[in-house]
């Protein structure tokens, strides 16, 4: 036990927190404008609904690299203090409007070791959201998130929806619905994702996302410590490292 409890330490829980580039459609690029436009006839749910052009991009651009920022990162990791056999969790978050400057520090975090990366649906969104954003950003793309070239067992990445499918690719699982089940505080309990671009462009509460997304990160390394059969009253300090 004690062995698998060190071995947590390579391990970044992460998630990310994403708004629309803009308040508003209309404060869009002209160019970026006329690709949402194209981009909002693939994904109007009903096209016979009429709809005012660039309508959707409030509610939707967010989820879209292309026609998103990243408002806020939140990690964690697990730290094993063998001397008192007492599990650590430790959590930093990077956020605010300064997308450049927080994907910058995010980046240096991941040069620090050799990160396995883990999140919930990270490989369909986060990992290559963050990674898309990294490069849009004119930031060097770090290792952890390079994946071309490398075989499939080299990528060290984690996502614990895909660990919950155990092979059925038609299954998809909220993170809600698996904290639910193995009865682990929700992290739902101020906003939920749908709320982030009201709460960041309307009531412009960034900390209240960053507390939320961090939330989410625990829930998250919880679910990956009962996948591994770990009972859930593991002794366990948590530690925010945003207050150091």
């Amino acid at each position: 036990m004690n062995h698998f409890l060190g071995q947590l330490a390579d391990i970044l829980f992460l998630d990310i927190e994403t708004a629309s580039l803009e308040g508003s459609f209309e404060a869009l690029p002209p160019r970026l404008q006329e690709e949402w436009l194209k981009k909002e006839k693939l994904i109007q749910i009903d096209p016979s609904q009429e709809r005012e052009p660039g309508s959707l991009f409030f509610q939707k651009a967010g989820i879209y690299a292309e026609f998103g920022k990243v408002i806020c990162i939140g990690v964690g990791y697990f730290h094993f203090v063998k001397g008192e056999d007492k599990l650590e969790f430790r959590t930093k978050s990077f956020y605010g409007d300064d997308e450049y400057e927080l994907l910058a520090d995010f980046c240096t975090l991941l040069s620090k070791k050799r990160w396995t990366l883990c999140a919930h649906n990270g490989k369909e969104f986060d990992f290559p959201y963050l990674s898309r954003r990294i490069l849009i950003n004119r930031l060097p793309l770090p290792e952890p998130l390079q994946l071309a070239g490398k075989k499939p067992w080299e990528i060290r990445h984690l996502d614990t929806l895909e660990l919950w499918k155990f092979g059925d690719y038609k299954h998809y699982t909220r993170l809600e619905l698996l904290a639910s089940v193995f009865d682990i505080p929700t992290s739902k309990d101020s906003i939920d994702g749908s709320q982030v671009n009201q709460t960041y462009y309307q009531d412009k509460n960034l900390p209240l996302i960053k507390d939320y997304c961090l939330k989410d990160v625990l829930v998250t390394a919880l679910i990956y410590l009962a996948f591994q059969g770990l009972p859930p009253d593991l002794d366990m300090e948590i530690i925010n490292r945003d207050d150091d």
